[in-house]
């Protein structure tokens, strides 16, 4: 079973996912330059939205380099010398396959639920004394020399021990790892595929960059001296996307074989899709601009269907706005694809949009009674 969302939103002058140049980041589709807002900006925005509600407390992930001092700062109390808690907690990190480099860190940025590292600490508490006395590894050493000393290390380790500290990370029920993924280039056995899948999203027509020419006033400037105590530029567009996202509802269950916590992930992230907003250039811009129109389908077979197509002829107003145009447009094209593949697909759709939209069906009365009709289904 497929959980899709489609979206459209418009966005008033923003510049909310910048590029190393620091404009607006953009592509090409359909032969034109469209405004894009990347799916890993769009993803962070839905993490950290998810993390207030209150059904996933105690269900969700970390993604750090910095699991070393992390796990020094939940040892801070425990009643051992202090000295010996970076020791300890270094080993234990590298007993389970992975690596710390001379500055503390982790070769990437490790995602880890809540759980898994509760219970590491919960290991490292049982396994103190063996974890004290495993050899360390000295980063400023040769190739051959570190080589060595890692062979020395995974020697040392009883067998017991080091199985447990292997299988912490089978140990995580985390809704944004189950969702999004983990991918560990150490210890691929122990890599998780996405659940989720989530499109970069794209303007519905042609964008132009504009650029705003800015200046700031020193307060302290004397009298008669004028003139701006700086000046710059900032790149910025205004567009109307169109998002796309979908969650595989088995592979869910069977990454958090939970399938209440399962159904939870799902609420939260589909009030978390059309809630977030991307954070940047807001404190410029203000480009808090909710969704116009949402249309959800719960698909029990066949393949999932991505709407960026009804866009790839660029959408244009005459006038009339980018909005409802592109409502127009996403609804002739379901028409299309379910003329040609069939539309055996549960439909739920709100909209700002006040006219007919014949493919799609009956629109819901609220956001609260899409998503709760959607729950219902995977009962």
């Amino acid at each position: 079973m497929f959980i899709e969302l489609h979206i459209i939103q418009n966005f008033a002058p923003s510049c909310l996912n910048r590029d190393e140049t620091n404009a607006p980041k953009d592509c090409i589709f359909g032969g034109l330059r469209r405004a894009r807002i990347s799916s890993q900006c769009i993803k962070r925005a839905i993490r950290s939205h998810a993390q207030a509600s209150p059904k996933l407390k105690g269900h969700l992930a970390i993604r750090t380099k910095r699991l070393l001092d992390k796990m020094v700062d939940l040892l801070k109390n425990i009643d051992k010398p202090q000295e010996e808690k970076p020791i300890v907690a270094k080993s234990a990190i590298q007993t389970m396959g992975l690596n710390i480099g001379k500055d503390g860190m982790t070769e990437y940025l490790i995602f880890l639920g809540e759980s898994e590292i509760l219970e590491l600490k919960e290991l490292i508490m049982n396994h103190w004394d063996t974890l004290l006395k495993m050899p360390q590894t000295d980063s400023s050493k040769d190739d051959g020399d570190k080589k060595k000393a890692k062979k020395e290390k995974k020697e040392s380790i009883p067998p017991e021990v080091k199985k447990a500290f292997e299988q912490v990370l089978e140990k995580g029920k985390a809704a944004d790892l189950a969702l999004f993924g983990r991918m560990l280039a150490d210890l691929p056995s122990k890599n998780v595929d996405a659940a989720c899948q989530v499109a970069h999203a794209i303007s519905t027509h042609k964008v132009d960059m504009e650029m705003d020419f800015f200046t700031a006033i020193d307060d302290l400037n004397p009298k008669d001296e004028s003139g701006a105590g700086m000046m710059g530029t900032v790149e910025y567009n205004s567009a109307c996307f169109y998002r796309y996202a979908v969650i595989n509802w088995e592979k869910l269950l069977g990454n958090i074989k939970d399938k209440d916590l399962a159904r939870f992930t799902v609420e939260a992230f589909l009030h978390a899709s059309i809630e977030a907003i991307p954070t940047g250039k807001q404190n410029t811009f203000a480009a808090q601009n909710p969704p116009s129109f949402i249309f959800a389908v719960v698909r029990e077979k066949g393949m999932p269907w991505s709407l960026a197509n009804a866009f790839e002829k660029p959408v244009w107003t005459n006038g009339k706005g980018w909005i409802e145009e592109s409502i127009k447009r996403l609804d002739e094209y379901w028409g299309k694809l379910s003329k040609m593949y069939g539309d055996n697909a549960e439909k739920h759709w709100i909209s700002e949009f006040e006219g007919e939209l014949p493919n799609l069906g009956e629109c819901d009365q609220s956001i609260d009674k899409m998503v709760e009709a959607i729950l219902q289904k995977l009962k």
